[in-house]
């Protein structure tokens, strides 16, 4: 069984930075993929950012320029750094691996920006 754990969400006012970080625990051989979704009330959930094996990362064209992600395989952890954070970037943020095992999620924190 594959745990994620994730920290670091709150409430910032526009312009801020925040980071989130999410740390897989468990049974795992191998990691495909570790990335981050986002879900606003009303909305379908949406990639973020996702880093795949082999170091190759993706952006959402909404977040680029603006969000990093950046991953730790000794420690199966992904973090995302959220900087210049607009009130349209307030959602419910899940991460997730892709596993040798298959996919796994997050519990989800909430980001909100809002002054």
């Amino acid at each position: 069984q594959v745990q994620l754990v994730e920290s670091g969400g709150g409430l910032v006012e526009p312009g801020g930075s925040l980071r989130l970080s999410c740390a897989a625990s468990g049974s795992i051989f191998s990691v495909h993929a570790m990335g981050w979704y986002r879900q606003a009330p009303g909305n379908q959930r949406e990639l973020v950012a996702i880093i795949r094996s082999g170091g190759v990362t993706n952006l959402a064209d909404s977040v680029k320029g603006r969000f990093t992600i950046s991953g730790d395989n000794a420690k199966n952890t992904v973090y995302l750094q959220m900087n210049s954070l607009k009130p349209e970037d307030t959602a419910v943020y899940y991460c997730n691996f892709v596993t040798n095992w298959g996919p796994h999620w997050g519990q989800g924190t909430q980001v909100t920006v809002s002054s």
